[in-house]
């Protein structure tokens, strides 16, 4: 079975403590009762399409315990395709993560089977008929690169969220149709404070979206910048909100929807995404955003 959308990534288990601040070093604070979710930058961006009814696979990998039973049965049931999704002998990838009242959160990822995700998996048939591949980089870069060029060799649009933040190959990185970056990663991949996105594009991919938070985002492509408001908000919980984006932009990119058009989408998604708690549980249909 092939997909329009073909997500290659992470898929974690979530668990999330809620904080009135985050410890220091050598601190203990003592924090709410901890919620299971499932997660993972790759399952999230997959589940945030398939909500809003793409049709859509995850490549990855997870363990074959509880937690990994948990992201194949989130994925089925929004609609994502989980015969690409690996059963490893790893424990499935886990996020720590500690949310504050303003709804800024800390995370820390243990990769597990995540880490298992080589470039033979990177398959022809996993490939076949996919409009839109994206990335992100919670698995092995050396896999996450292979992908890239088979995805850019077999003509799909290639789509990749730099989040964690690292360094790509500069073949990598003019493979990519869109290089999409929060600020952070903006000045991480530039080595510098200023974000001006067009800079990104002199790093060699076609487009750069970058994410603003509450403030939009901003594409910047050969033919000019444009900024894209987000609708405004209160934020309960942060955690996926980039992924949401990625997901809706995929969505949209595969509709044939041009790139300022999807971002806008893009951003309302994310922006709806915030104000729920959770990654994946957060995420809204496409009814939803009319």
């Amino acid at each position: 079975m092939c997909a329009a959308v073909l997500v290659v990534g992470s898929a974690n288990a979530d668990l999330v403590v809620p904080v009135d601040r985050r410890p220091a070093g050598g601190e203990t604070v003592l924090g709410g009762d901890t919620v299971l979710s499932p997660g993972g930058k790759g399952a999230n961006t997959a589940v945030a399409a398939g909500r809003l009814g793409a049709d859509v696979a995850l490549l990855g990998a997870v363990g074959s315990d509880p937690y990994g039973a948990l992201l194949r049965d989130s994925l089925s049931g929004a609609g994502v395709g989980t015969e690409h999704l690996r059963t490893v002998d790893r424990p499935t990838g886990i996020a720590y993560i500690t949310v504050t009242p303003d709804g800024e959160n800390s995370i820390l990822v243990s990769p597990g089977a995540n880490s298992a995700l080589t470039p033979a998996d990177i398959t022809d048939e996993a490939l076949a008929d996919a409009a839109v591949v994206v990335l992100s980089l919670e698995v092995p870069l050396p896999t996450v690169e292979h992908a890239v060029r088979r995805a850019a060799a077999a003509g799909a649009k290639v789509l990749l969220n730099l989040s964690p933040a690292a360094q790509l190959s500069p073949a990598t990185l003019g493979a990519l149709d869109v290089l999409l970056v929060n600020e952070h990663e903006a000045a991480y991949l530039l080595g510098s404070d200023d974000t001006d996105p067009r800079k990104l594009l002199e790093l060699g991919p076609r487009a750069a979206v970058v994410t603003l938070g509450a403030k939009g985002a901003v594409v910047a492509a050969a033919d000019g910048v444009t900024e894209v408001a987000s609708p405004k908000v209160e934020a309960v919980d942060t955690t996926g909100a980039g992924d949401a984006f990625a997901g809706a932009l995929a969505a949209a990119l595969a509709e044939g929807v041009d790139l300022v058009d999807a971002a806008r989408r893009a951003v309302k998604v994310a922006a709806i995404s915030v104000t729920r708690p959770g990654a994946q549980p957060s995420y809204p249909t496409s009814d939803e955003l009319e």
